[in-house]
Formats: structure tokens, sequence, C-alpha cells
């Protein structure tokens, strides 16, 4: 992964070796991430839950229909969010969603916004995908900022689009092509 930093943050793949440092970091938020995430089994929130998760990214990254990164300081290496590049289809779409989450204590700070931008970054330049698209419940106005920051276009609404927190959540669509990106 090429260009994966910047001053604040960087970018690494996940790998089984960071399941523990990830799943800290989810259980530390667990209250603050819930009302945006899906309900999940309790055996997601283990090591082996986390481990399973990171394999999905792990293999050759034309063929794989994930890519996970651990977004990390870069003053310190502290592992503070992830990044995540699903879905992936090629042919005539090349397309990804992405979904990203950033520990509360690191919130507001511009760093899920840089590593937004690395993300889309590696989707165009690694992956030679042509479109990036993420989906955010309107009432979460830190993760709207950040798409617009990172210059993702509002697309329309779409209806109770996915089901998080036990609810058929409404969520705003945003993309951003490889022409507004250049």
């Amino acid at each position: 992964m090429q260009n994966n930093r910047n001053e604040k943050v960087y970018l690494q793949h996940l790998h089984i070796e960071h399941a523990q440092a990830l799943l800290d970091l989810r259980l530390h938020n667990h209250e603050y991430l819930q009302p945006f995430e899906p309900i999940r089994d309790a055996s997601y929130f283990t090591v082996e839950g986390q481990e399973k998760d990171i394999q999905t990214g792990l293999g050759d990254k034309d063929l794989i229909s994930s890519h996970l990164f651990g977004i990390f300081l870069t003053d310190s290496n502290e592992l503070v969010g992830r990044a995540a590049l699903t879905g992936i289809a090629r042919g005539p779409f090349q397309n990804a969603n992405l979904g990203y989450f950033i520990g509360q204590d690191h919130q507001g700070k511009g760093y899920m916004t840089e590593a937004v931008r690395l993300c889309v970054q590696y989707a165009f330049e690694e992956l030679g995908l042509h479109r990036v698209q993420a989906g955010v419940m309107p009432k979460n106005t830190p993760s709207l900022r950040v798409l617009e920051k990172a210059g993702f276009r509002s697309e329309g609404l779409a209806k109770r689009y996915l089901r998080i927190n036990g609810v058929w959540e409404d969520h705003q669509l945003f993309a951003i092509t490889r022409e507004d990106w250049e």
C-alpha cells in the first residue's frame, strides 16, 4: 500500500495479530458505536470473532471482496479506528462500499476524514476502482461531515436501508468517483 500515511494518521491492512487490539477498541467504544451499528452476536465481540472479520480481507487484492484497514495515529502507532472497503464489485461496476468508525476519544480531531481520504486513494490508485459509495444515517452528523469534507457527493435518501441497532434506518447515500478525485 503506497501513500497510506499523512501527518495525522496512517492506514494499515489489518492482520490476525491486530485482532486483540481491534477487540479492545470495539469493547471500549461499544456504547458509543452501538447506535450506528447492527446488533451483533456475542461471538463477534471475541478475539476469534475479530480474527474471522479480519480474514475476510486477506488474500489476493484483485480477488477478495473486502479490504479492512486499521487507522493508526502517526505519532504513537495507536489503533484508533477501522475503515473498510467492502462488497467490491469488478467488471463494469468497479465499485466498493466504504464503512468506518473511530473511537470516541479520537472523534472531532480530523483523523477520520484523513483516513477516509487515504482509503479512497487506495481504492482508486491501488485497486483501480471507479467508484466508492457510503451510506450514513441522517442523524449521524459527524459522519456526514466526514464524507462531505472528503469530497463525497450526496446521492439521495434510501428509506429503511440498513438494520442498525435493531431498527431499519434510513441512510443518506454518498459517492465519489475517480473523476471527482482527480
